[in-house]
């Protein structure tokens, strides 16, 4: 698609409910948290715990049904069925993965494929012993299962469904209702479907602020480690002010001509980052770790995808796993949006592979080089990283690992660019997709008006600034998980649309 040939909607063509109620609960919130900052965090942590101890196997259950559903569905006869009018996909398959996993990862990876193993090293799963060689094992595999197959199931699901309601029964519209019309039918323009479209807005609202937060922690770290000023809040406000900034430029030049161009930058020096650890840092280490954690994650899939830990030995489900299919399911509107909007001319089946595949690899490829080089650091005792990532943080781990390899000042300047721009990739697509969600039609060759755009895209970085005032990390975390609650039903509807939509179409 190219941006000066198709057409860029007016303000006549923005729903207008749907972008006020956004708007009004986006501000809402920012006021509440930065008037009462104290009171904000302690309600924040009581949601967070309901959420994680009382509804958690929700989402454990939710996860299992996702993929289940999805793998039936690209296999089975409805798998050859294609998305649009022709077989010819729009976008090459680099680019077309780009996009997808730009949008869809963001620079959360950076922030966690590092050092999330540390986290599971001192508190394993299964009552494991701490920081024992089997503890070694599971914190080696488990960063790979949380952010694999699973996770994009839940992106997978919404793509699927928004595709067969925009490209093959022609609703000139890429909101989450019209994704379950065939459920909702007339009630999609009533109140119904109107709950459905502020939950995505809510959800990805939510999620944006975790990922920002997120991405922002690794710049200001790398920034701090490179030019020794301190990593503050004021440190952070600027960083995602630039950001925002870029977010905003990107989305309004298009979706070819920005969000493209930058996605396939991206995943180069993406690429670049991971080729270079592995060559110069432990390559043998880190060959036969992602081996055997390749290996631990086929061998116990469903022994991971199906613990709950019901004896409540520890915290590990609710913290992890819990958090993660909460944020995936939040992030999974938004990332099928967009996917939807790119994957004209792919059949069903490609789009479930391509997702779960070319997703889960290039996520197992940050955890298995960056995580397994700086689980060779600590384990060797060159560098405390347990200690850094556990008490200080993970940013700040993941710059001090970073300045350790050859060149590290230009490792750390990458790192900071490469995370200003994941940080970008993935909310350009976000505020790309509010956008096409508060509009009332839009036609396969249309685009969102450029200022309902860029006006999203300046939204987005008032929640994490906001969030990083009032507490941090768990702040974020919970917002994930309370705008994914009631997205779980949605995942339903749209299941049993998606079957209804293929079966009308065979007749």
């Amino acid at each position: 698609m190219i941006e000066s040939v198709n057409k860029s909607l007016t303000s006549k063509d923005v729903d207008w409910f749907i972008f006020g109620t956004g708007s009004a609960i986006l501000l809402t919130v920012v006021l509440i948290i930065l008037i009462a900052p104290q009171a904000s965090s302690l309600a924040i942590q009581q949601l967070y715990d309901f959420v994680t101890i009382r509804v958690g196997v929700i989402y454990i259950i939710t996860a299992i049904l996702t993929l289940g559903f999805l793998l039936w569905l690209a296999l089975s006869h409805h798998g050859r069925v294609v998305l649009g009018d022709s077989n010819i996909p729009e976008h090459s398959t680099f680019s077309w993965a780009s996009m997808l996993f730009c949008a869809g990862i963001g620079a959360s990876l950076i922030y966690w494929g590092a050092t999330e193993w540390a986290f599971y090293y001192v508190a394993p799963p299964f009552g494991l012993a701490p920081e024992s060689d089997a503890a070694i094992g599971w914190a080696a595999s488990y960063g790979i299962f949380h952010w694999g197959p699973v996770g994009w199931a839940f992106y997978c699901l919404p793509a699927v469904a928004l595709g067969c309601s925009y490209h093959l029964k022609k609703i000139p519209s890429l909101r989450l209702s019209a994704a379950c019309n065939a459920v909702l039918k007339s009630r999609t323009e009533q109140w119904p479907g109107r709950v459905i479209d502020l939950l995505f807005i809510v959800g990805l609202l939510g999620t944006a602020a975790t990922g920002l937060g997120f991405g922002t922690s690794v710049v200001s770290s790398a920034v701090t480690a490179l030019t020794g000023v301190e990593d503050s809040i004021g440190l952070q406000a600027v960083i995602i002010a630039i950001a925002t900034g870029m977010i905003g430029y990107s989305v309004y030049r298009g979706l070819d001509k920005g969000i493209k161009v930058l996605s396939r930058i991206n995943a180069g020096l993406a690429l670049l980052l991971i080729a270079f650890v592995f060559i110069a840092g432990p390559t043998v280490f880190i060959l036969e770790m992602g081996v055997t954690s390749i290996g631990r994650v086929i061998q116990e899939f469903f022994q991971m995808l199906t613990w709950t830990d019901p004896l409540q030995r520890s915290d590990f489900v609710e913290s992890w796993t819990v958090f993660y299919w909460a944020w995936w399911l939040a992030m999974g509107p938004f990332v099928g949006m967009f996917v939807c909007k790119i994957s004209r001319g792919r059949s069903i089946r490609q789009v479930v592979f391509g997702m779960l595949g070319w997703g889960s690899l290039g996520c197992a490829l940050f955890f298995i080089v960056l995580g397994n080089y700086a689980l060779y650091l600590e384990v060797n005792g060159i560098y405390a990283v347990v200690d850094e990532a556990v008490n200080v943080g993970p940013s700040t781990a993941i710059a001090s690992i970073i300045a350790l390899l050859p060149l590290g000042s230009l490792w750390l300047v990458f790192i900071a660019v490469i995370g200003l721009i994941f940080m970008v990739t993935t909310y350009d697509s976000a505020s790309y997709t509010l956008a096409a969600g508060a509009t009332r039609a839009m036609q396969e060759h249309e685009h969102p008006a450029r200022w309902h755009r860029v006006f999203w895209a300046m939204g987005l970085g008032l929640l994490p600034l906001s969030l990083l005032f009032a507490g941090g990390l768990r702040e974020l975390q919970t917002a994930s998980l309370l705008a994914s609650i009631p997205l779980v039903g949605v995942y339903g509807l749209l299941a049993v649309s998606i079957v209804r939509m293929l079966n009308s179409q065979e007749r």
